[in-house]
């Protein structure tokens, strides 16, 4: 792996990291994907490593996707990327762990909740505001119904709202939420509490969890981009959105 400009990796202590770094908001472009594909690459091949954890620095955990990826020229090959990620988080044999201190939306909501864990601090917020832009997340689709059910998940991707991380806890969509103060601390306890169990029977338990629950997972989220891709993408409203974005007016929906 070369040199890394917008993630940074960490492998000690039984604890293999993807550290985000890229700010202000580590808003995920083509090339950081790439990088957190070839991160996530050479970690699986760690022989210490019992958890994987993926955090950032800055004041968001991840603010999204970068909207211009999303345009009608890019957007393949921005799906393209971003699916490996998730293909790559799914053949993890150790579980995965999401640490949140702030913003994570969108794209970043969505790697965050894909995570077999996720741990926030108190100022998390957690948020898919595609709608507002005339998209829908499709990894979001595919995944939050199985952790906070159908008619919630249909609210939270039509409102575009953000929910508090207490809210988000209290729905089942992450696992804790811990004080500002002393986060990095109660994360620790919370990680330690993994990584004094045995490596293989870690690896075992998370496959006996995952039969059957999520052996349709990575299908339902390939239809789905199937579905952003060819045909929400082929909408004049999905263009308007994302073109209004970037010059930062309201959208005119054609509703067509």
């Amino acid at each position: 792996m070369g040199a890394l400009q917008f993630i940074k990796t960490l492998d000690q202590d039984h604890v293999a990291a993807i550290v985000f770094s890229r700010p202000p908001l580590n808003v995920m472009n083509i090339a950081m994907m790439q990088e957190i594909n070839a991160a996530l690459e050479a970690l699986r091949a760690s022989p210490t490593a019992k958890v994987l954890v993926i955090k950032a620095e800055g004041k968001a955990f991840s603010a999204g996707v970068d909207v211009a990826d999303h345009t009608r020229d890019k957007v393949k090959g921005m799906m393209k990327e971003f699916h490996r990620t998730f293909e790559l988080l799914h053949s993890f044999k150790i579980p995965s762990i999401a640490v949140v201190d702030g913003a994570a939306l969108g794209g970043g909501c969505e790697l965050a909740i894909y995570c077999d864990m996720v741990v926030a601090s108190e100022r998390a917020t957690f948020g898919q505001p595609e709608i507002k832009v005339g998209v829908f997340p499709p990894i979001a689709a595919a995944i939050f119904p199985r952790l906070v059910g159908r008619n919630r998940t249909v609210e939270l991707l039509m409102s575009g709202e953000s929910i508090s991380a207490t809210e988000a806890e209290r729905i089942g969509l992450i696992n804790r939420v811990f004080p500002v103060d002393g986060f990095e601390q109660h994360v620790d306890v919370f990680l330690s509490k993994i990584t004094v169990q045995s490596k293989v029977i870690l690896a075992l338990t998370k496959r006996a969890v995952d039969t059957g629950l999520y052996r349709p997972c990575m299908e339902a989220i390939s239809r789905a981009e199937d579905l952003y891709i060819n045909e929400m993408m082929k909408t004049e409203d999905a263009n308007e959105g994302l073109e209004a974005f970037m010059e930062k007016r309201q959208p005119q929906w054609k509703n067509r």
